[in-house]
């Protein structure tokens, strides 16, 4: 597909690659290996850009986000949060693209999009998640508010906040509740487990194929949410949108958007800078085991 087709062309985005792979289909690729794909700030925002950019060109009507290496994502870049939290300057590795953002989103850990700009959104239209490789925390966020799941049999998939003292902030919180029950989502999110293999996500109802790759790595899983992709495509592009807008209304209660809202400007402002985050990506980054203090909450 040529970019001459577009109404505007794609936004840049920092450690990631962009491509039209089959009519009408956007390819989102994490491009980071060296750090498993973990997103630094300025590359939320970046994400946010392009998925608002996406939902409003009218020539494309799928699109799939996947990683190089082998990780989805693994989360965020710690060692960005661990400069943060410590008041030093952060490494021109991790604030890579932070020319991309203005002053205010700066002081913002994510966009109203989430993690990668995706893991909140709303959006018009779908995205398919590859996931060929470790997906935790933020990667984890951002598959359990994908519309379809194709992963890899060698993919795993965590939620480990707690493990460093700090939460599941973008949106799988109440997400994953209403995806696979109230127990299986305490397993996963306060046990701070990682390592929950593919096909365990299938009978948890959180991934829709497994694909075996064998030696054809992550171009199998790709191709596979790619065939997806072709088929949404195929179909009437105002019936997919309002469909999946029919599908959003699913949910009861307080939607996932406004949980986290309040989640986010609530609970979390008590934590966010407490000793116990502080330690915990600390420690983290330093490879040691953490040493909780007890909690002032």
């Amino acid at each position: 597909m040529s970019s001459t087709q577009f109404t505007s062309q794609p936004p840049s985005v920092p450690n990631t690659l962009i491509s039209f792979p089959s009519p009408h289909i956007l390819l989102v690729t994490l491009n980071r290996p060296d750090a498993l794909n973990a997103i630094p700030v300025p590359q939320h925002f970046a994400l946010e850009k392009l998925w608002e950019w996406y939902d409003a060109e009218p020539s494309l009507r799928c699109a799939v986000l996947t990683g190089t290496g082998r990780a989805f994502c693994a989360g965020a870049d710690l060692k960005e949060w661990d400069e943060t939290n410590s008041s030093s300057s952060p490494s021109s590795t991790s604030n890579s693209g932070s020319e991309l953002i203005t002053p205010r989103e700066r002081k913002t850990r994510f966009p109203p999009g989430g993690f990668g700009g995706m893991s909140n959104r709303g959006g018009l239209k779908p995205i398919i998640a590859a996931v060929n490789g470790v997906c935790f925390g933020g990667g984890m966020e951002m598959a359990v508010n994908a519309d379809l799941v194709i992963a890899s049999d060698a993919a795993v998939f965590g939620l480990p906040e707690v493990t460093i003292g700090v939460i599941a902030l973008a949106g799988a919180l109440p997400r994953l509740v209403r995806s696979v029950g109230r127990q299986r989502a305490a397993e996963m999110a306060l046990g701070g487990r990682k390592r929950y293999g593919a096909r365990e996500m299938l009978g948890w109802g959180l991934v829709n194929e497994v694909v075996d790759v064998g030696k054809g790595g992550n171009e199998v899983v790709v191709e596979a949410a790619l065939k997806w992709a072709r088929t949404i495509a195929g179909n009437s592009p105002d019936a997919v949108i309002v469909t999946r807008e029919g599908l959003k209304l699913g949910w009861e209660g307080v939607g996932p958007e406004q949980g986290t809202d309040l989640l986010l400007k609530g609970w979390f402002g008590r934590i966010e800078k407490g000793d116990n985050a502080v330690e915990g990506v600390k420690s983290f980054v330093e490879r040691r085991k953490p040493v909780w203090k007890d909690s002032k909450l």
